[in-house]
């Protein structure tokens, strides 16, 4: 059995007296899986292709995970696609068990959408630094002192504060879905990521108030070692997310969620993308642009902390072993209790819906994204 190494990891919490304006610094632990020798984990990967078989299973996997992961959903029948690509293609498939290869939050909105089924993980203690930032009950009393905004969130998010939402969002459809309820006069709470809240408000002119968590990952790329680096490659075409600090974000010549950055990295004529988000992507884009030029944003310099190194270490828990124990033992197992299911799923189903209103992307042949 080849062992975990543990490392501790800073993350921002809002501060639950002043829940917009300031953070703590809280610290969490991830459980880093070793690199396998070529040898074992070839055979994981037969063992983890047979066991998907035997136990009518199929392989739901985030871009930023693993890319042995990654391209064993893929060879195997399953999907590799954002948060909210996870959750509809499991709550389509008509496997039995879905094995989810995320952090926590995925596992728990693919239970909530597909209750009947099994879903597991290869380990429950993936977390997000979005959601840890946000536990239920101060998040719930921050709502309840302002009870005339219609309460919505990110996907990266607990079940418990889902179902406190009236809508649930993702970073694919939340700029569409702010400008809705703009539209109609409605006045907003958004939680947890204060990068993306002001990013949509800033957008859309919603009145907006911003819980102040922030992702690990997203939060450290700095304006000033990017600055630099375009200037060295001016031909470059800058990609981010939407959860960077703003000056990152006014950067960006694509900005959006995993999902565009990927459609923009391959679908655009340009040949050099700088890329501000976890590097985790930067598989599949080279997989379906092998002919471009991928540079990573900084993380490291002057004015950076490089805490995760763009990489989020809960997604690296998912490792090759951890499916196959899953698989074998059937540990990992999401268990939500069914009167928390139904009512998270009420603002998960309104995003669903509302997102078939919408065009639909460019297809990426075996991502599930569509």
């Amino acid at each position: 059995m080849h062992k975990n190494t543990q490392q501790a990891f800073d993350y921002e919490a809002p501060l639950s007296n002043m829940p917009t304006t300031s953070c703590r610094i809280k610290q969490a632990w991830a459980k880093i899986p070793p690199e396998l020798p070529k040898d074992a984990l070839t055979q994981y990967q037969r063992n983890i292709k047979d066991l998907l078989i035997q136990k009518d299973a199929v392989i739901i996997a985030h871009y930023y995970v693993d890319p042995d992961i990654q391209d064993l959903a893929l060879a195997t029948g399953g999907c590799v696609g954002d948060s909210l690509e996870m959750a509809k293609f499991g709550a389509a498939h008509d496997a039995k068990t879905l094995l989810v290869a995320g952090v926590r939050f995925m596992g728990e909105s693919a239970k909530i959408l597909s209750p009947h089924k099994t879903v597991l993980m290869p380990d429950l203690q993936a977390e997000c630094s979005l959601d840890l930032g946000c536990p239920i009950e101060e998040f719930s009393a921050f709502c309840d002192a302002h009870p005339d905004r219609t309460v919505v969130v990110y996907a990266n998010t607990s079940a418990a504060v889902k179902a406190r939402a009236d809508w649930v969002v993702t970073s694919s459809v939340a700029l569409e879905i702010v400008s809705h309820l703009h539209a109609k006069g409605e006045k907003i709470i958004w939680g947890p990521d204060r990068h993306l809240g002001e990013y949509i408000r800033q957008k859309t002119g919603a009145d907006m108030i911003l819980w102040q968590g922030s992702c690990i990952v997203h939060n450290e790329f700095k304006s000033i070692e990017l600055e630099q680096l375009k200037s060295k490659h001016p031909e470059a075409i800058t990609l981010v997310h939407p959860e960077s600090p703003a000056s990152v974000v006014a950067q960006g010549d694509v900005v959006g969620s995993t999902s565009k950055l990927l459609q923009a990295a391959i679908h655009r004529p340009e040949k050099t993308f700088i890329v501000a988000t976890d590097l985790g992507i930067l598989h599949e884009m080279k997989k379906h642009a092998p002919q471009k030029t991928f540079i990573a944003a900084p993380t490291a310099g002057n004015s950076a902390t490089c805490k995760s190194c763009a990489f989020c270490p809960w997604m690296a828990m998912n490792g090759v072993q951890g499916v196959y124990q899953a698989l074998k033992y059937g540990t990992g197992e999401i268990q939500l209790t069914e009167s928390l299911m139904n009512d998270a799923r009420h603002a998960l189903d309104k995003m669903i819906e509302f997102s078939k209103t919408l065009p639909k992307k460019p297809a990426v042949h075996g991502l599930g994204v569509a």
